[in-house]
């Protein structure tokens, strides 16, 4: 076995959540602080977690202020940027 070290720009990695939650990200960028909403509903709470996760990592890179509200009813949550 042989063992050596690379620097880490030479390592590619693939993201599969930002190709599947890309239509959203997109959305959110386009928001206005005190504008709209985005709405978007969901399956199951697991993947309302993995979508909450993706949302506030991809907002924390960008530096925007996302807040999100959910209606556990119609399974739908919205996202809107803070003031």
């Amino acid at each position: 076995m042989e063992i050596k070290f690379v620097k880490r720009s030479v390592v590619k990695s693939s993201k599969k959540r930002s190709s599947k939650f890309r239509p959203l990200f997109e959305a959110i960028e386009k928001l206005k602080p005190g504008g709209q909403a985005v709405e978007v509903s969901f399956t199951s709470d697991k993947d309302l977690n993995s979508m909450r996760t993706a949302v506030y990592q991809f907002c924390r890179q960008k530096n925007y202020s996302v807040r999100s509200k959910k209606d556990a009813v119609n399974k739908k949550i919205y996202y809107y940027r803070d003031k």
